[in-house]
């Protein structure tokens, strides 16, 4: 960003969310909330169903998953380059909404630098997304005074793009 640039133009991360999709209770979730702590540093918390669906096994109100909601700073930076270098530092275009959203998956934990193969854990696999806004953006979340952000303001897909191979340094696949 240069100095003669708007500071409230310049995109940032908002939050980082993880998820792990288990499907049931039990052993299986302790493991993937044991995964995503490994993983984070964040201690997981519980996803419930919210429908029924007798197919699946799954009931109103039952554990099926975890996430992690990640918000610090740094915290946010480590991951994603550890991520990122999971998945060679390439993304498909695809992988982007028209809001600007990143969202991405990786098939292992153990994929990640320094994870081993637990045979007591198992394999996991875990879906990532990256919430990008400008700041200002508060306005259409807080209690009082609630009002919209404009669509000048923003994120734009293409914008996100940009932002995340200079500040990243990740190829975007494009087909």
């Amino acid at each position: 960003m240069s100095e003669t640039a708007n500071p409230m133009a310049e995109p940032r991360i908002a939050k980082v969310c993880v998820n792990i999709g288990v499907g049931e209770g039990g052993q299986q979730l302790l493991n993937a909330e044991s995964v995503l702590e490994l993983v984070t540093g964040v201690k997981p918390q519980r996803t419930l169903g919210r429908i029924q669906n007798r197919d699946l096994k799954v009931r109103v109100g039952a554990p099926i998953g975890c996430k992690v909601t990640i918000r610090n700073k740094d915290k946010i930076q480590s991951f994603l380059k550890e991520a990122f270098w999971v998945r060679d530092n390439t993304i498909p275009t695809w992988n982007f909404d028209r809001e600007g959203n990143l969202s991405f998956g990786i098939r292992d934990y153990t994929d990640f630098p320094d994870q081993k193969y637990d045979p007591e854990i198992g394999i996991f696999g875990m879906d990532i997304t990256v919430v990008l806004e400008r700041p200002g953006h508060r306005v259409s979340r807080r209690r009082k005074a609630t009002s919209k952000v404009g669509p000048h303001h923003k994120v734009t897909a293409d914008q996100s793009r940009a932002w995340f191979v200079e500040n990243y340094n990740i190829t975007i696949l494009e087909e």
